[in-house]
Order: C-alpha cells, then structure tokens, then sequence
C-alpha cells in the first residue's frame, strides 16, 4: 500500500474505523472553503447541486483546500455523472452523487469514478497525480481505493435498494440526504430531517450499511445534529453550511455587542 497522502487520508480514515467531521461549502469564491480549512474539520465538502459554486471554483479550490492537509469531497449536480473523472483528476478525494433512485444510477457513478477493470474512468489526471506523490502507474493501481464514492439515499426507491447498492463494486460509502428523505417519507407532506422516521431510516441505512462495512455519512443542518449523526453511527457528518456559519457568527457578536 502506498505512503499515505492528503489524497488518500480519507479513505484511509475510514479503513481505521475513525469518525470524519467535515464542513460544507457551496459559496463560490474558493478563499471561503480555503478559510475553513485551516480549522480542525477532517475535511472539506463542496457542493455543486444546491450551492452557488461551480465546477469551476471547486477546481480553484481543491488545491488551496491540499495544501492546507485537508481532503476535498465535492458533491455533483443531480445526473452530472460526467463531471465525477474530472472532480478526481483535480484532486477530490471523495463524490457524492444525489438522487440514487436506481442501480443504473449506481452502476453509471461507480464507472465514472473507477478506472477498469472496476469501472470506466478515463486517464488523465493532473490535480490528483500530483497530490498522490505517486508517480503514473503507482496512482493507477491506487486510485480506485482512495478515490471515494459516496451514493446519497433520500428517497423511498433508494431505500429499497439500499442492500443492492451498498452491494455494487465501485460505491464506497452511503451519503444521507435527511431533508429530501423527510419529504420523501412523509409523501411531500413536510421538510422535517429530525423526524422521528427519518432518524429510524437513518438508523437502517447505517446498520445495513456496517454489515458489509461500508461507512455512512449524513449531511447535519446543526452541530447539534452532527453530535446526533455520530450517536447513530454515522461515521462521516457535515456541519451547518458556510453561510449559515457566517450568519451564526454574525449573529452571536452582533448580539454581544447590543447586550
């Protein structure tokens, strides 16, 4: 097995059975992500579906995200499978795909993110290669470990397939959208991620899930839900957003300040 590296980190996290605390991103300028960074988050999640931040700026980013020790996740656009080679020749460590509904939806990601045999990935990576330290072929035999998929269940049909895609050679891990799964659940009724049978399909996800040794990560609006998240076995949790960071922060001090 090679040295370990930035890129690499987060796979090998996982196979040592750590918990992963990570920030979410989605305003575009990339000194945002590059800012929190420097914190003590294990790594860095851009989105691309619902964020403002676009492929371009998640490519500006990741390598600023590098040097700061961080691994980058980055998650795509509904069906942007075409995007997932190009976010790992740059340098991501990890994809999150949303909307899993089928295992075509599966099989397409996984293929798109490992080279062959396991799947379809094309060569040419620059971004990865070089934060690898691996020299061409020492990356190829490599990359389809450390180079993470992650298939995000939030919706009724993936979580009756939840076996047969945690199953698929080529999907790594299982990412939980607990607002989409909210709606989903309660047939459109309401957006509620804390309900209580979101918390019992997250709570089936994660033990189908560690049967066959796969981590789950969810995605937490709160810190106080990412502390719940790790209580119910998630092994990878985001928290809150950049933005409602920011408003956080300006929040507390503006109410220091007029007290």
């Amino acid at each position: 097995m090679a040295k370990p590296t930035v890129l690499s980190s987060l796979a090998d996290r996982f196979a040592k059975g750590d918990s992963i605390v990570s920030a979410w991103c989605g305003l575009p300028d990339p000194s945002v992500s590059a800012t929190l960074a420097q914190e003590d988050f294990d790594t860095i999640t851009l989105d691309m579906q619902h964020g403002p931040i676009t492929l371009a700026e998640v490519i500006r980013a990741i390598p600023l995200i590098n040097a700061a020790g961080k691994p980058v996740v980055a998650r795509i656009a509904v069906g942007e499978f075409q995007n997932v080679s190009k976010l790992f020749d740059s340098g991501v460590s990890g994809v999150i795909a949303p909307m899993i509904n089928t295992m075509e939806d599966a099989r397409r990601f996984a293929a798109y993110a490992k080279y062959p045999p396991m799947g379809e990935r094309s060569w040419g990576s620059y971004g990865g290669l070089s934060a690898s330290g691996l020299d061409q072929n020492s990356y190829l035999k490599e990359a389809n470990r450390f180079s993470l998929t992650f298939a995000m269940i939030e919706t009724r049909e993936a979580m009756a397939i939840v076996d047969d895609i945690l199953a698929l050679d080529g999907i790594d891990a299982l990412f939980v959208g607990p607002s989409d799964l909210s709606i989903a659940l309660s047939g459109g009724a309401k957006v509620d991620a804390t309900a209580r049978e979101v918390d019992e399909a997250l709570k089936h996800v994660v033990a189908r899930a560690s049967a066959v040794n796969k981590p789950v990560a969810f995605y937490c609006a709160t810190a106080e839900r990412a502390k719940q998240g790790l209580a119910m076995g998630a092994r990878m949790v985001t928290v809150m957003s950049d933005s409602s960071m920011l408003r956080a922060a300006a929040q507390t001090a503006l109410k220091i300040t007029r007290s």
